[in-house]
């Protein structure tokens, strides 16, 4: 059978990337000003237009991909022939995983061929990217369903995710710090550095005073971790600071010779909860 690829728009990849891939993205949805809006990959609205509202004082809200949502797709390729991979936001951090193992029960009740396989990453944002990045690039290249999934579980919790806020109070929002942290942190210029745990958490592993030193942490932190470096694609992510991001990807090919590097926006679905500012790097190391 031929196999095919879904995610979840909190994988944050390139468009072009997801379509040159015939890569599903099933996208989750962000309300913000009063309106729905997709979370699809920077189509239907602009990145930058998305954090000024931010800026400007809007609280975005976002919702899961429901199983209703997974089960028409899971259908539509089920009866075409199709072996299916959804490579998952992790659980820990939303409900689609969960839609969508109720969404494979159901079609595999009424389709017997349906072959549907959910994995659970444990990777948010571009960590999730990461995954279906090289699972796509080992699909192209020839390596069976079986493979990829078996690579993908052998892999997953390598999968390194560090980051830095620039303002405090968007994590405030979302219970990952107290008020009385946020407020100390913002009057005292702190910036966390957090990572992305085993199971899937948001967990904060120190404060910096400064933007350029927590930046530059991101950077100490990939220097210690990644494993066969000129092997590797890195990624970056950004929320509306390209050039900040670019500044790392420059700070680590200073130091370290990777194979590439690829920067691209936090888009709306994690954006709504790390606000703008926001830089992440994600790589692979021997765990996180």
């Amino acid at each position: 059978m031929k196999t095919v690829i879904l995610t979840d728009s909190c994988c944050d990849l390139p468009i072009d990337f997801v379509k040159e891939n015939n890569i599903e993205v099933m996208p989750l949805r962000v309300n913000i000003k009063g309106k729905e809006i997709k979370d699809d990959l920077g189509q239907s609205i602009e990145y930058k237009a998305f954090y000024d509202m931010i800026r400007e004082g809007e609280m975005p809200s976002t919702s899961q991909v429901n199983a209703y949502e997974f089960t028409e797709v899971f259908e539509k390729y089920s009866n075409q022939g199709y072996s299916i991979i959804y490579i998952g936001f992790s659980s820990a951090l939303s409900g689609c995983v969960n839609s969508a193992r109720i969404a494979k029960e159901n079609v595999e009740g009424e389709i017997s061929s349906a072959d549907i396989t959910i994995i659970d990453t444990k990777c948010a944002s571009m960590g999730l990217g990461l995954v279906v990045y090289y699972a796509a690039s080992m699909l192209k290249n020839g390596a069976s369903k079986d493979e990829v999934v078996a690579w993908i579980e052998d892999n997953k919790l390598k999968v390194n995710h560090w980051f830095t806020v620039d303002d405090l109070n968007h994590l405030k929002r979302g219970g990952r710090v107290s008020s009385t942290a946020a407020i100390v942190g913002t009057m005292l210029n702190i910036k966390p550095i957090l990572h992305v745990d085993d199971e899937g958490r948001l967990i904060p592993v120190s404060k910096v005073k400064g933007r350029k030193k927590s930046i530059k942490g991101l950077q100490e932190s990939l220097k210690e971790r990644i494993i066969k470096p000129e092997e590797q694609t890195i990624f970056i992510s950004h929320g509306d600071c390209l050039s900040e991001a670019e500044h790392l990807k420059d700070l680590i090919l200073n130091e370290v010779q990777v194979k590439e590097v690829i920067i691209n926006n936090v888009g709306p679905a994690v954006g709504s909860h790390s606000g703008p500012g926001t830089i992440a790097l994600f790589f692979i190391g021997e765990n996180r």
